[in-house]
């Protein structure tokens, strides 16, 4: 079974001294819970003050973004070089950085080689947007940009990433995906791609989140589904008990 994985993406909230306080709180809660990966990922603001609140403890720590040069003149950027030793994951390629800041695939895959390089795992986001889903392209679009993301890496460094299947008409609109329907797109246009661009091991291997509106009355739902293996979460991230029935909902992966 690949071991189910729940990151909170705590987006741009959280002053240093809120963050602090939420990874107290979230450690603290899955002090006991063994079989879940938990990864917070704060604002780079509060990455080191997180880090010190949860060294020791089974939580990861993962930033939201970065740059795929080691350093140079790319003013408000953060390198992997920085965030090596530092970071355990970066998430690549989220929606909001694709529409509000111009990450395309060819971008992502750069980050995504970058990170690698420098032993931090990748969580890369994909999913299409409500046009897309209303014209039937969500399966062909969403495959496109896993092969984006995926193109010149060994099957040895593919088998490491985490990918996000987030259909963007679901993020922070209340509304999600059906379980079973998010499951058939991962299946098809995530594990299928991969299957041909490597082969079926290495695409049962890939650990794929969903993301999109996760709750804790819905996680139980996403997780019980057979290709899913775990969530990436915004809004209720943010509040350590709704974040700690999310992680809970993730042993519903363990029950006969």
């Amino acid at each position: 079974m690949r071991t189910p994985i729940i990151a909170g993406n705590w987006k741009m909230f959280k002053t240093v001294a809120e963050a602090k306080a939420l990874a107290g709180e979230v450690r603290q809660a899955v002090a006991n819970i063994d079989q879940v990966e938990v990864v917070l990922c704060p604002p780079f603001t509060a990455l080191t003050a997180v880090k010190e609140v949860i060294d020791g403890s089974k939580v990861g720590l993962g930033a939201q973004n970065m740059y795929w040069e080691n350093q140079g003149a790319f003013t408000g950027e953060i390198s992997p070089l920085m965030l090596a030793g530092l970071c355990n994951y970066v998430i690549i390629g989220h929606s909001e950085r694709r529409q509000f800041f111009g990450e395309t695939d060819e971008t992502v895959n750069k980050k995504v080689k970058a990170a690698l390089a420098h032993q931090l795992l990748p969580i890369v986001c994909v999913g299409e947007n409500l046009a897309q889903y209303e014209a039937g392209e969500t399966v062909a679009f969403v495959g496109s940009q896993v092969k984006g993301a995926f193109a010149g890496l060994s099957a040895e460094e593919a088998a490491k990433i985490v990918v996000a299947y987030e259909p963007i008409w679901a993020i922070g609109t209340g509304k999600n995906a059906e379980a079973a329907g998010a499951n058939n797109i991962i299946a098809s246009s995530i594990r299928g791609t991969l299957t041909a661009l490597y082969n079926e091991s290495v695409a049962q291997k890939v650990r794929v989140q969903y993301g999109g509106s996760v709750k804790p009355d819905n996680i139980e739902g996403f997780m019980a589904q057979p290709d899913i293996d775990g969530a990436l979460v915004g809004g209720a991230s943010l509040k350590a008990d709704s974040f700690a029935v999310l992680i809970k909902g993730a042993l519903v992966k363990f029950k006969s």
